[in-house]
């Protein structure tokens, strides 16, 4: 694997770094939400279309109206099917997976790791410890 390019050596010893990362292990799914795989049924809505004449329609249809807890109009259309139209910003019916990822804050840089400083399990979180860290130091920077 080949190096990063690095424009100068650091000037300071590896403990005075922090190195920020985002982990995942790709051989672990899990189970998440519509929202975080950016669903499009979650965030357009969605139309089922149902035949009630059979006996799966029937099933499905009783699902919808007693059991799925969502926000739906119900309309028939003129050959008899049932259109249950759902709003957007709710839970479809699929099952969404993803890989779970850790937002690590790391003492140290890319010579020596001296252990970690924080694991983030939210992205936005993370962001806000990277703007707060960079705010310092441009501050820091300002003050000569």
């Amino acid at each position: 694997m080949t190096q990063p390019f690095r424009p100068r050596d650091p000037l300071a010893p590896a403990q005075a770094y922090q190195t920020w990362s985002v982990k995942s292990r790709p051989d672990k799914a899990v189970k998440t939400v519509c929202e975080r795989v950016g669903c499009a049924a979650w965030r357009l809505g969605w139309e089922s279309v149902i035949d009630e004449s059979t006996k799966l329609g029937k099933e499905q249809a009783a699902f919808i109206r007693l059991e799925s807890r969502r926000t739906f109009r119900e309309q028939r259309t003129a050959v008899g099917l049932t259109v249950f139209r759902f709003e957007s910003g709710q839970r479809c019916f699929a099952d969404h997976q993803t890989m779970p990822e850790k937002y690590v804050v790391q003492r140290g840089d890319y010579r020596a790791k001296v252990g970690e400083l924080r694991v983030h399990t939210r992205a936005a979180d993370w962001v806000e410890h990277v703007q707060e860290h960079m705010g310092r130091l441009l501050d820091e920077q300002a003050k000569g």
